[in-house]
This record gives C-alpha cells, structure tokens and sequence, in this order.
C-alpha cells in the first residue's frame, strides 16, 4: 500500500511550456524505458533461461517485424498525442496537464504500454526462448497492475469526474473498433 501511494505521489503534472523541450523529455524517457525494458531485461531473460521454443524462424520473424513495427507506430503517435494535446509525455514527474481522450486515446485507455507491449511480445517472438516469453508475460501483468493500481487512481484523483466518463465510454485495454460510442467498460 505504501508504495502505490509513493508512485501516485510521483506524478506531477508537466511545467514544460515547449513542444520541443516535451518532445526531447519523451524520446530520453524512450530511449532509457528501450535500453532497460525492450534489451537489458530481455538479454538477462534469455541469458538466465535459454531454452529455445520451437517456433520456426520463417514464421517468428516476420510476425515480429510486423508487431513491432505497428508497436512502435502506436507509440510514436500517442507521444505526439501528449505533446500536442496533454502538455506534457509519458514520464510520471512530466505527465500530460490535460486528459488525452481523443485519436488512440479515445479507442482505448493505455495505447501507450500497449505499444510498449507489443514490442516487447515482438522481442519475445523474435527469440523464442523460454526466458524472453516468461519475461513478457511477467511484464504484461506487472503493466496491468500498475494501471489498475498506481496510473487509474492517479488520474482518477488528478481529473475527477472528466476521467470516470472516459473510464465508462472507453476500454482498458480491448480497443473499441467502430465509431460510435461504447457502452461502459472496465477491463
């Protein structure tokens, strides 16, 4: 409990005043967030446990090109996102002054860590070890906790009854294809 209430207590709404200065802040955060999630943790994972998975290589990597590729361009897309409409970027002590709902936001809640994600599976699929899929699966679900437990209180506590309407109109993380409104989700 104390820690949750620790990590909430780190999320600041951003000062930046400068696009540019909040772009530079994001691709810094990406660039750390890449080298520790998306190579140094994945390497220790397949170093600790190398068991190949049969997954043949005419299969894993292009499928993994491809999830990384639509991983990477989610990503780009909501940096833009909260750059232009949020104020702010992904990191917790520079978080978006305004609620983002619209573009990926307003398919789904999380489109960033879903990115992040998706090229984590990728790295995953690409390997296909034993140790890499147990990573990403470990990450996954740390991803959700820290969602449903640090991020939704937070902006929950941050944007009041702005942010239960948009809980109640998009999913988590199913995203919501057409375009008409949904009715209310949780998970």
């Amino acid at each position: 409990m104390k820690l949750r209430d620790t990590l909430r207590r780190a999320i600041r709404p951003s000062k930046t005043r400068s696009a540019s200065a909040l772009w530079a802040k994001s691709l810094l955060n990406a660039l750390l967030f890449f080298a520790i999630f998306m190579l140094a943790l994945p390497g220790l994972a397949d170093y600790l446990l190398p068991w190949p998975l049969p997954v043949p290589a005419v299969v894993r990597t292009p499928l993994a090109a491809a999830l990384a590729l639509v991983g990477f361009a989610l990503w780009l897309a909501c940096l833009a996102s909260f750059v232009r409409r949020g104020h702010g970027t992904p990191l917790p002590a520079d978080a978006p002054r305004e609620l983002v709902t619209t573009g990926l936001f307003g398919r789904v809640r999380n489109p960033i860590m879903e990115g992040e994600l998706m090229v984590i599976w990728a790295i995953a699929l690409h390997v296909a070890s034993a140790g890499v899929v147990i990573y990403a699966a470990a990450i996954t679900l740390v991803a959700h906790l820290a969602v449903v437990e640090v991020e939704e209180p937070e902006l929950r506590a941050r944007f009041g009854p702005d942010y239960d309407a948009y809980c109640r109109r998009v999913p988590r993380w199913l995203p919501r294809l057409g375009t008409g409104h949904s009715e209310p989700h949780e998970a």
